[in-house]
């Protein structure tokens, strides 16, 4: 995949596996790429790549504090991802609910018999 799409749209950052990690790591809160790295054992320069993708598409904010940088998560930038999966979370809980429906109906059916 083209540097270029990766960068620019935050479903395509999302779906490298170790950038959905570091998104979990900062959700606790802000954190040096240090502790990034511990918490991950990921290399640093494969951590720096991949909060420099998080932050060029908006999910990730960097603020200094002296000579480290300190990273945080941005997660009003997950809007897109979250509205395009609530679409899905909407089928699958009309089909649960008529699921639910039909496991009522044969209660009943074997309740009268």
């Amino acid at each position: 995949m083209a540097r270029a799409s990766t960068t620019s749209d935050v479903f395509n950052a999302v779906a490298e596996v170790h950038r959905r990690e570091i998104l979990d790591v900062l959700i606790v809160g802000e954190k040096a790429v240090g502790a990034i790295v511990g918490d991950l054992s990921l290399s640093q320069p494969q951590v720096s790549k991949h909060l420099r993708v998080l932050s060029e598409v908006g999910l990730v904010r960097c603020r200094a504090e002296g000579r480290r940088r300190l990273y945080r998560l941005a997660p009003e930038h997950l809007r897109p991802v979250h509205d395009w999966v609530a679409k899905y979370e909407q089928a699958m809980n009309a089909r649960l609910d008529r699921l639910d429906d039909y496991l009522q109906e044969l209660q009943r059916q074997g309740e009268r018999q």
